[in-house]
């Protein structure tokens, strides 16, 4: 029994009055708050894989984010400032697939055919002869799929409108142009344009109309003067030009119409009329050239009706009466 070595009984302090030792003095350990789902792995994160850098916030702390918890060591109160009320948004922990169910080994979810396409099915998924579930090929998924983007008017129908003439069944198509292809011509050899007549005379404009604001207004007044809107084989100007020079006439505003057609959402046709080796390109005697369109990159027309005063053709007269009195001015 000399052989082993004595045992001294450790002293045990009493504390009468709380918990814990009584001589030990207290440290200025300061609080750091923590979070009991965070992972036990921060100490270690210079032994993270490369994959792990999709996830940077994997072991972050949910608590402790903000500038406020951390603590800075300074004596010099010339840096005092007040604290920010509004603070930061703390990003969440790392909790990918915490409560997506396991549906790899359940089979009332996966079917009798190991297909997980019937979640919202019998067992038997499509292939099984059960319900056929939320697949995109069967059953609700089409639906799904026809109605993305209507909840925004994306993949709404558009409303046909009304053609400018109607097409006859006795009539034979020459030829079709889709308008990706007419938007790609290009035309070899063409020269820049000439002024061969200049005709008509400009007035005194008032540059008080280009300030015009809401708090500078200026009323807009009416002009009993005729509008000139001819076709191309009753302009007497162009009708004096084909006797001597061109081979092809018309008027700005069917110009216009035929280099915005693949833009344009209205229906409109043009006359062609040859005498000898001269064609006049002219328009209906009731076309909408020379009005102004309404709502045409809308999806709907105005659903108004023709007399009322917000019809289509009502807003149009009025928009281009303005334009003409403005003009005036």
């Amino acid at each position: 029994m000399s052989n082993y070595a004595p045992f001294i009984k450790p002293y045990v302090q009493y504390n009468e009055h709380g918990w814990g030792p009584c001589e030990v003095p207290d440290l200025d350990v300061p609080y750091q708050p923590f979070c009991k789902s965070d992972r036990l792995g921060k100490i270690c994160d210079w032994t993270v894989a490369v994959q792990e850098k999709k996830f940077p916030n994997k072991y972050a702390s949910t608590f402790g984010n903000n500038s406020q918890y951390a603590y800075f060591h300074e004596d010099d109160d010339a840096t005092f400032h007040l604290v920010d009320s509004t603070g930061s948004r703390a990003f969440k922990p790392f909790q990918r697939g915490r409560y997506r169910p396991n549906i790899r080994n359940n089979v009332r979810v996966r079917g009798r055919t190991g297909r997980g396409n019937a979640l919202l099915g019998l067992a038997g998924g499509h292939t099984a002869g059960g319900g056929m579930g939320n697949s995109p090929k069967y059953g609700k998924g089409r639906e799904t799929r026809r109605n993305v983007g209507r909840r925004f008017a994306r993949n709404a129908p558009t409303r046909l409108r009304e053609s400018s003439a109607m097409v006859r069944s006795n009539w034979v198509s020459v030829e079709e142009i889709d308008f990706p292809r007419l938007l790609k011509l290009t035309l070899p050899n063409i020269k820049e344009g000439q002024d061969i007549v200049t005709c008509g005379s400009l007035e005194y404009y008032d540059k008080m109309y280009d300030r015009v604001n809401l708090r500078n207004e200026k009323p807009l007044l009416k002009m009993d003067r005729i509008v000139h809107t001819v076709t191309t084989t009753d302009d007497p100007i162009i009708r004096r030009l084909s006797k001597t020079m061109g081979n092809v006439f018309a008027t700005d505003e069917i110009l216009a119409t035929i280099m915005c057609c693949t833009r344009s959402n209205y229906s409109w046709d043009v006359v062609i009329e040859k005498l000898g080796v001269k064609v006049f390109l002219d328009k209906r005697d009731n076309a909408q050239f020379d009005l102004l369109t309404v709502n045409e990159t809308s999806l709907e027309p105005p659903m108004d009706e023709a007399g009322s005063i917000n019809s289509a053709h009502s807003l149009a007269m009025e928009a281009t009466f303005i334009n003409h009195n403005f003009s005036q001015q």
